[in-house]
């Protein structure tokens, strides 16, 4: 966490947004895309439907082609859809703060749930996604591939106000030397702490 908070010292989501329910949209169009596809799309999206009201009264087609880009895109619009009229008839048009709320959100599962706990009410989350998923097992932390107890083995060893953060520098680390084919293992800052590591030499 030392070394990461050295190479790392600015990580934050890479998904842009402006509100909670921005966040909460953008984050449930991640699944099976880029950050960066999701960024484009959202850049009109965000302009043309701006609240909780305008999304739950989208048109299901309309809305589909609005964010046909990002993949899975039916099923995306018709959560996101579902989503927003759960928000404003449950929660007066908030976007919840606890994970049993949010879960209650179509579309919204414990890593979505993680980044808005984490990035929108500041609470300890351990986000656990590709990047986590597949450094975590590398290093040594965890050794299963079962997202849920990832988190909560993840929740034992990091201390809470560092969780969201280690999580963001897992993905940065992933992008820049830990990719799923090739790791840079070589120019890699934490090598001598990785089991993956030891197993090569």
């Amino acid at each position: 966490m030392d070394i990461f908070d050295k190479i790392y010292p600015d990580v934050k989501c890479t998904l842009e947004y402006s509100t909670p329910l921005e966040m909460l949209i953008a984050t449930q169009l991640s699944a099976q895309c880029t950050d960066a596809r999701v960024n484009i799309v959202t850049k009109d999206l965000f302009k043309k439907y701006t609240s909780a009201e305008d999304f739950a009264a989208a048109d299901l087609s309309e809305l589909e082609n609005d964010i046909r880009s990002t993949g899975f895109y039916k099923n995306k619009a018709k959560n996101i859809i579902s989503c927003c009229k759960r928000i404003l008839e449950v929660y007066d048009g908030r976007v919840p703060d606890t994970m049993e709320d949010l879960l209650t959100l179509a579309g919204t599962g414990r890593k979505t749930a993680n980044l808005v706990l984490g990035d929108i009410y500041k609470k300890p989350a351990v986000v656990v996604d590709t990047h986590c998923i597949r450094l975590s097992n590398r290093i040594g932390l965890v050794g299963n591939d079962d997202p849920v107890k990832i988190e909560f083995e993840l929740k034992k060893l990091i201390p809470p106000e560092r969780q969201l953060r280690l999580c963001h520098q897992l993905v940065n680390h992933g992008r820049l030397r830990c990719n799923a084919r090739k790791p840079d293992c070589e120019g890699c800052e934490i090598k001598e702490y990785c089991k993956y590591y030891s197993r090569k030499k």
